[in-house]
């Protein structure tokens, strides 16, 4: 991919600005439901893209959806918005209350797990949302092992390290925006420091890292989550396993991690300028992908939809000039693909999918 080199993907982002009102509102409502759904489907949300769309820009429920995934997505959009806030305030140093009050917004409140052990036991813990935690935490990779995070007793000390160092590392200005935000995502998942909460966290502090910059705003792909996932273990390895090792890692030491999001963060920012600077009739973006429909009638339909939502099959055959079949086959094939899906008992559609134009 052209700017897979991240100097020039910031090259071409930079060479855009300032971008006119209507370009940066079109990406805030892209990015808003990317990453939303996205981090919030790493971690098991069940929300559908469509779903996700509809209920963070128009404050719609449709389908089946659990009432803790809307909330969820919900808190999720209202941490995001938060987190841009902060941004502002470039003077504003990062804190670990402004983490916690992030932690708080995106869990909303205490709330009670329990668990069967071997042998039928039952036993619960409470989540505290905004503190950090008060059990010890770890993973089991996927080749099986079990991964210890920071003690609870650490923790609030490896939260001030991390904290200062970022505050000052910034400061100094040796590290690049994209650097930054991978040595602190890379850290602060190494102390895990609360009890749920922790992936959101991160991905949110990331782009305060790298908003408060100027640099655009990036989503981790929950279907790049095994690569995402395998980087993390990768500089895990280089590190060792003692958690201070990880909260005070340099970044040639997590290079496996380091090299996926630089390159990740690249393509991110190479598609935003793709979405602002290649408009056509014929190209739409759904989820970060560009989708370029090479039969046109599949462009025609969305842009009717968009402007008629109540359209009939039999209004798309007197449009299109095709018969019946045709525009069902069509309609199939976007519905299928999760482009479009029928706005309910009233009739009539919704178009899930972004227009470059």
């Amino acid at each position: 991919m052209k700017y897979l080199n991240i100097a020039k993907a910031i090259e071409a982002w930079r060479s855009i600005q300032p971008l006119s009102e209507r370009d940066r509102e079109r990406l805030n409502r892209k990015f808003t439901v990317d990453f939303n759904f996205n981090s919030n489907h790493i971690e098991g949300n069940t929300l559908t893209y469509g779903q996700t769309e509809l209920l963070l820009l128009f404050g719609k429920v449709v389908g089946e959806a659990e009432m803790k995934d809307l909330e969820d997505m919900k808190a999720s959009n209202v941490g995001l918005k938060m987190m841009q806030e902060q941004t502002l305030i470039k003077e504003m140093p990062l804190t670990q209350n402004f983490i916690r009050q992030l932690h708080k917004v995106l869990l909303r409140e205490d709330y009670t797990v329990y668990r069967e052990l071997p042998g039928g036991l039952q036993t619960s813990y409470v989540i505290h949302a905004g503190r950090y935690k008060t059990r010890p935490n770890s993973v089991i990779t996927r080749y099986g092992d079990r991964f210890e995070y920071a003690s609870p007793e650490e923790t609030p000390a490896l939260m001030a390290d991390l904290v200062d160092w970022y505050n000052d590392e910034e400061a100094k200005g040796r590290l690049s925006p994209v650097e930054l935000a991978a040595l602190f995502h890379y850290r602060y998942i190494r102390i895990h420091p609360f009890e749920d909460g922790n992936g959101r966290i991160a991905r949110l502090i990331v782009n305060f890292i790298l908003a408060r910059h100027d640099y655009p705003m990036i989503v981790v792909r929950s279907r790049s989550k095994k690569d995402y996932l395998e980087a993390l273990h990768q500089a895990d390895l280089e590190v060792g396993a003692t958690p201070s090792a990880g909260v005070h890692a340099p970044l040639e030491h997590i290079r496996p991690f380091s090299k996926y999001f630089t390159a990740m963060a690249a393509e991110e920012i190479y598609n935003d300028v793709r979405f602002v600077t290649e408009p056509d009739e014929n190209v739409w973006w759904y989820d970060g992908q560009r989708v370029e429909f090479r039969t046109p009638n599949y462009a025609k339909i969305l842009r009717i939809m968009q402007s008629q939502s109540s359209v009939t099959i039999d209004g798309l055959k007197e449009e299109l000039g095709i018969n019946k079949s045709a525009v069902q086959r069509l309609l199939g094939s976007l519905r299928e693909k999760g482009y479009i899906e029928p706005a309910g008992e009233g009739g009539g559609w919704r178009v899930l999918i972004t227009p470059s134009l």
